[in-house]
């Protein structure tokens, strides 16, 4: 007997009006902003502009979305293609599905092509996010307990999930919480791809490999625990073997990205650095710069400015005095010598009289 359990949610959907409001689209929803906010502080960090993680997660998400789907429904074609099943449903991406393998590999095109847009290396970037999309899976995973679907083998263990649920084949009872222990892995993750990035300054895509195979042996053993029906090879389940495979190109990657290029990137976004220095100019030159009170420094702005006109008015008037004393010194000097002339004049008649 289970004396305590997890319970599922009676509904997966709540409708406001006509508006059906879907438990597991919010979770993806709310990943996805966390992962942005997160990954925008990495960035700004690395010496980015605000926003630039946004603007890039504009190509990236929907190309992550439909990768996701794509991955889902070719895996598990016949959910959709075989005899009784509906192929539109293939579309029903609310309904629940996507591949976590297929939305990062298709979501990194996206990524490219917004980071080639403005100049950005994608591993620089790939290595901002990283923490943040671990955390989104986190968030994303709680969209199955709204469904309740991915669920592991049955246990009467404290933290079990109770599954009410008979639609699809499922049994109602208690099982493992896989999603939950996806969860709480994919936290771990975050903060172990933080602490590595802080602690040996990954760079050149190396914090992102470090996320991948991370989350790949966590998804080995959770994978191997799950109960849903799925595609076996040599006994494994088809993710396991995705998982082990990714695993390994991520560990090699960041072997020899080591060797390639050390360290990390030293610019991560052309002009980025030239923006800061002129916005703190701006700072230094503003009414931040003053710890006065914003009123006093205008006061004394315009006492400066009042000074400044009465100097020049002076200044003016100085002159014209000047220019005017100049004016009648030659015109008393104009005087003088007309004066002299005239007696000049006067002498010079009189002595012609006398000569007469």
């Amino acid at each position: 007997m289970t004396l305590a359990f997890i319970p599922s949610p009676a509904h997966g959907v709540v409708y406001l009006g006509p508006i059906p409001l879907r438990g597991y689209a919010f979770c993806i929803i709310i990943g996805v902003f966390v992962a942005v906010w997160l990954g925008n502080k990495r960035w700004i960090a690395r010496g980015g502009r605000s926003g630039t993680v946004a603007d890039i997660a504009v190509w990236a998400v929907p190309f992550g979305l439909v990768g996701g789907r794509l991955y889902h429904v070719i895996t598990d074609y016949e959910l959709y293609f075989s005899e009784g099943r509906d192929w539109v449903d293939a579309f029903k991406i609310w309904e629940g599905g996507l591949g976590i393998w297929g939305a990062i590999a298709l979501g990194a095109v996206g990524a490219w092509i917004g980071c080639r847009r403005r100049g950005i290396p994608l591993p620089a970037y790939a290595d901002a996010i990283a923490p943040g999309i671990a955390i989104a899976q986190a968030i994303g995973r709680w969209g199955n307990w709204f469904n309740q679907e991915l669920y592991g083998k049955p246990t009467d263990l404290p933290w079990a999930l109770k599954i009410t649920s008979s639609a699809d084949g499922r049994v109602p009872g208690t099982y493992h919480p896989t999603f939950l222990y996806e969860s709480l892995w994919c936290i771990g993750v975050a903060l172990l791809v933080i602490w590595a990035d802080r602690r040996f300054k990954l760079g050149h895509g190396r914090a992102f490999a470090l996320y991948v195979a991370a989350y790949c042996v966590g998804r080995f053993w959770i994978e191997y625990m799950r109960v849903d029906d799925a595609h076996h090879i040599l006994g494994l389940r088809l993710n396991d073997w995705t998982a082990m495979a990714v695993f390994l190109l991520a560990v090699i990657y960041i072997v020899i990205s080591a060797k390639i290029r050390p360290g990390r990137e030293a610019i991560v976004e052309p002009g980025a650095a030239d923006d800061d220095t002129d916005t703190d100019t701006a700072k230094a030159k503003g009414d931040d710069a003053d710890p006065r009170d914003k009123a006093e420094v205008k006061a004394e702005d315009n006492a400066e400015v009042e000074a400044q006109d009465k100097a020049e008015v002076k200044a003016e008037a100085e002159d014209k005095a000047a220019g005017d004393d100049a004016e009648a010194a030659e015109d008393e000097a104009a005087d003088k010598d007309e004066a002299v002339k005239d007696e000049a004049n006067g002498e010079a008649g009189a002595t012609k009289a006398g000569k007469s």
